[in-house]
């Protein structure tokens, strides 16, 4: 069935291409464990066909990098929207393999478009999440935030145009991401209004800032990225699981730099400061 589909839309899917008996899923595929730039999806793919593949395009990378373990929010910016032609975040699916322990070492060329991004992970304690309404609501459900570096790959090959549904497709660049220390969430409004107030800074081993954010560059507070979430998820039939986690979006990202290791702190939350680090090789 899903050859038949694919071969349907062929003309719509592959950015320019001539149908072939590939599939643009399997296409996408096999770029990104052979790190190569990817053309296998038009950058005017549909919203609905975006999600269609990204699910299939999931599927065939749980193969060598396991199972779903929870999902990353982008575009959480209005400039980030602006530029891919959106007026809302989207959705990725992370996966087991992706994640890796704090002060990992990485090599440089881990991707196409490899990227060192200051993120943040809350994990999920309750079902209860999927009827938050509000950030004080998401707090009730959540129950640690984790300092992350997020190190995606946009896999998107250079002649074509970056749209969110494109980015969709290749599920949001996920690829790797590091974590590191955590905090337990506290449902307090003060902790709520801290998430905002923090400060992320992106640093190099030499101590030099490549970046300084608060929390509210996150959709105004980074649990609102949780809402967007659980909203999304709903109108596709999806709920979050207890123990699922929520990338929540990149306030600042550089390229990385071999022999280079790269620190994101977090100050002003209850309990902390807290950080993670990568060594990129």
């Amino acid at each position: 069935m899903l050859s038949i589909i694919l071969r349907a839309g062929c003309a719509l899917l592959l950015a320019g291409a001539v149908c072939s008996a590939a599939d643009a899923v399997q296409r996408l595929t096999d770029d990104f464990f052979e790190k190569r730039p990817s053309s296998a999806v038009a950058s005017e793919v549909s919203t609905a066909e975006a999600l269609r593949l990204q699910e299939k395009f999931v599927a065939r990378l749980t193969t060598k990098l396991g199972g779903p373990i929870g999902y990353k929010v982008g575009l959480v910016t209005k400039e980030a929207q602006r530029k891919s032609g959106v007026t809302n975040p989207i959705r990725g699916v992370l996966l087991q393999r992706m994640l890796l322990p704090n002060r990992a070492e990485v090599a440089a060329d881990y991707g196409v478009n490899p990227l060192v991004e200051a993120d943040l992970i809350v994990t999920v304690r309750d079902r209860a999440i999927n009827h938050a309404a509000t950030p004080l609501d998401a707090a009730r459900s959540l129950k640690e935030v984790i300092a992350f570096i997020e190190l995606p790959d946009s896999l998107i090959a250079t002649n074509q145009k970056v749209t969110g549904n494109l980015l969709t497709a290749v599920n949001v660049g996920a690829r790797l991401g590091v974590q590191g220390e955590r905090l337990p969430i506290k449902a307090t409004p003060e902790f709520v209004e801290a998430l905002e107030k923090m400060t992320i800074t992106l640093s190099d081993g030499s101590g030099q800032e490549y970046g300084k954010a608060t929390g509210s560059m996150i959709l105004g507070n980074p649990l609102n990225a949780v809402l967007w979430l659980v909203e999304d998820l709903r109108k596709h039939g999806k709920k979050l699981q207890p123990g699922d986690l929520i990338s929540l979006g990149s306030v600042k990202a550089v390229p990385p730099q071999p022999g280079q290791t790269y620190t994101v702190r977090y100050d002003g939350l209850p309990g902390g400061p807290i950080s993670v680090s990568v060594k990129i090789k």
